[in-house]
Order: structure tokens, then sequence, then C-alpha cells
């Protein structure tokens, strides 16, 4: 029987342990990540989901310690894999599975290596991204390529609701290749690294909104951190704010110079600084949610002004 030590976390973790068990797979180990109390975590537990199975957990501060890279070595694993656990993985515990270590990863790789890839991919108006399994290596999703399973990301779609798709898309890839990976006969094919580049962590302030920014970028921004992510950041005349989600009503109506929002047909409307305009279809002030009839009570029909007095808040994406 193949032999697997896991390294899990997030939905992608659930859904790709599950795959292994499917398929017969001995998971003598899962290693997790203990919940953070100040994230929300909106996602399913891999450590529920190795318990429904009787499969212990272990949640190491650090998975690279000598004393966990023996632990798994005793255990004689024929595979080590990474489902979206969030520590890299150091040479000494990539070296201890006698068939290889392999990294489940949710973009099209070589494209989108590093952090946060589908948020990085919404934020840049991609219309596709998908899942890829590959092994790992010293530098981070830079190994061969095993299997990869692409899903379209709509003009509307949220980080989230592409998320759901790349754990499917995930689930889909790990299955299919699965029975050959076992056997010894799925393909490996070199990453050409220069046809994409590595992007970083993002903070929350990185969703500060540059209103300066035409609709469409800045329609992109509120997508990749609508909720459960932080939510886009802005000031409604001169008060805290959250864009939580919005739509392009127009992406060719011309700059305005300075960003406004008001009310249009009963409907929030900003005019981007940049050029175009935005239906607004989720807006917080001051931490309390603000409708059209909200916003003409607090300050009348005139157009409100967004971002700062001087005319926009700094992007930092």
């Amino acid at each position: 029987m193949t032999r697997a030590v896991v390294f899990a976390y997030h939905n992608v973790g659930v859904r790709c342990l599950r795959v292994l068990l499917a398929h017969g797979v001995d998971v003598p180990l899962v290693v997790t990540h203990r919940d953070d109390p100040a994230e929300d975590c909106w996602f399913a537990s891999v450590a529920d989901a190795a318990a429904e199975s009787a499969i212990p957990t272990r949640t190491p501060e650090d998975p690279n310690a000598p004393d966990v890279v023996e632990k798994i070595s005793a255990l004689a694993p024929d595979f080590l894999f990474s489902f979206y656990y969030r520590t890299l993985l150091a040479v000494p515990l990539l070296d201890v599975p006698r068939r290889g270590a392999l990294n489940m990863h949710g973009s099209l790789l070589p494209l989108y290596r590093g952090r946060a890839p589908v948020n990085w991919a919404v934020l840049n108006g991609e219309r596709e991204t998908g899942a890829t399994l590959h092994y790992m290596s010293a530098k981070a999703d830079a190994g061969d390529i095993v299997a990869q399973a692409a899903i379209p990301i709509l003009p509307d779609d949220t980080a989230r609701e592409v998320f759901d798709k790349v754990t499917v898309a995930a689930e889909i890839a790990l299955d299919g290749v699965l029975p050959a990976l076992v056997a010894g006969t799925a393909p490996r094919r070199p990453q050409d690294l220069s046809a994409g580049r590595y992007f970083g962590r993002r903070r929350a302030e990185d969703g500060t909104i540059d209103w300066n920014r035409d609709a469409t970028s800045i329609h992109n921004l509120v997508r990749a951190v609508a909720p459960p992510y932080p939510g886009a950041l802005t000031t409604v005349a001169g008060a805290p704010a959250r864009v939580l989600r919005t739509r392009v009503l127009d992406s060719s109506a011309p700059p305005e110079g300075r960003a406004v929002i008001e009310v249009r047909d009963g409907r929030l409307v900003a005019r981007c600084g940049g050029g175009g305009t935005l239906h607004v279809l989720a807006l917080e002030v001051g931490g309390a949610p603000c409708d059209a009839p909200s916003l003409l009570a607090r300050h009348g029909g005139k157009p409100v002004a967004l971002g700062t007095p001087e005319g926009g808040l700094p992007s930092h994406v």
C-alpha cells in the first residue's frame, strides 16, 4: 500500500486529503496549523477531516525542526504532500519520502508563484486560473509539474468565489493523476520560470482604493479583497468605509478628476477619478451598512467625496 504524510490546511487541504483516502493511500500522519484566533476561519478544518478518519495530527510551530523530520522519517512514507500548508518545507524534509514530495498550488504554474495566487489573479483581471500539482524543490513553486486543471474567472467573481472553483480544480487534478503517480507513470514537465513571476503576501492595507484609477481597476481590487477578506478600504465624506461589492456600469466614462459617490435611479454609483462608473452593491460606512436611502438621509442628493480631502488614498497594490 502506498503511504503518504500530508501537510495540509484550508479547503484545498480537506478535499485533497479526501482524494488520497478515496484512492486507498495510507496516511499515517497529517501535519496542519492551529487556527489563528485573530483570523476569520471561514474555511473547512483539516484537523476535523483527519479526526473523522482516525488519522493522528500534529501542529508543530516549525515543521522543519529536526524532531519533526525524524518523526516523519520513522513513518517511511512513499510520498509527502503539501496541500495549502502555509509554511515552506525545507530540503531535509523534502528528502524524506522515497518517491518524492509534491505540492498543490492555486494557480496555473509558472504563473502566480508565491503567496495569495487567487487574490492576485483577480486583482490583475485574469480570466483564467486553476490548480497545479508539482514536485517541491528548494525554491518555492518551482518544481516539475505533474498535473493541472483550469477554471474560468468571470468578470464579477470575487476571490472567495474563485477560490471555491480552484478547490474543485485541485481535487480534479489530484484525482486524475494519482493512479499514475502511484504506478510511477505520472508525467513530469519542467517549469519555464521565465514565463511567470513570484507574488508576495497581501496585507489588509493593500486593499486601500486609489480613486484616481479607472473603474475596472478599482472593481478588480474590490473583487480581490471582498469578504471573507478585509474588503476595499476608503473614506466617504471623510468617514472610514469599506466597499464590499461592485459592478462596472460604464468603463468608458471620461475621467472625473475627483471621485464621488451619488444616488442615481435608486442605486449607489461611484464616479472614478481615472474614468468609468461603478454600481456599488455593498458599502459600509463607519462599520454600518450604507445603501442609497442611507446616503440620501446623511448627505441629501449631492455627490459625496470618496477618498481623502486631497483626492484619493494611496494604492499599496
